[in-house]
């Protein structure tokens, strides 16, 4: 994985006070995204009465993850220290596939990409990228 550059920090921050006012949006349609998409994801839902685009359940986990976006926005200079209990949480209480974070962070690229079509230049679609494959990883480190 390439590593985050201050170039890249920069870029990151800077997108995100754009498009964060928007997050509650983001983070529903990509999670509505990744239910559909990627219907095996459904398994760690399967607790929710509905799982379709716009339900209670989706737009309020998809508000959930978006929160931990911006607040690794926040930890982005250290983001295994800062998201360790969030680690922690995904590894042994949640027991989440690590591979879904990587699903997850596509579908906010996409949602990114379309809701912000002229901020979102080929420079932040890789900062961003790189970001939030650092932020799976930093999710990821309890799993090893």
């Amino acid at each position: 994985m390439t590593s985050l550059t201050p170039k890249d920090k920069d870029t990151v921050r800077s997108f995100w006070a754009k498009v964060s006012g928007k997050a509650e949006d983001i983070g529903m349609d990509a999670l509505a995204r990744m239910l559909i998409v990627y219907p095996q994801t459904k398994t760690y839902f399967a607790h929710w009465k509905d799982l379709s685009p716009g339900s209670a359940p989706v737009k309020k986990h998809g508000i959930t993850v978006m929160n931990g976006v911006g607040f690794a926005v926040e930890k982005i200079d250290d983001l295994k220290a800062g998201l360790l209990s969030l680690s922690e949480l995904h590894a042994f209480t949640l027991r989440v596939d690590p591979a879904n974070f990587k699903i997850i962070s596509h579908n906010i690229l996409v949602v990114l990409a379309i809701m912000f079509p002229n901020e979102f230049t080929p420079q932040v679609h890789v900062s961003m990228d790189k970001f939030l494959a650092a932020l799976a990883l930093a999710l990821a480190e309890k799993y090893r």
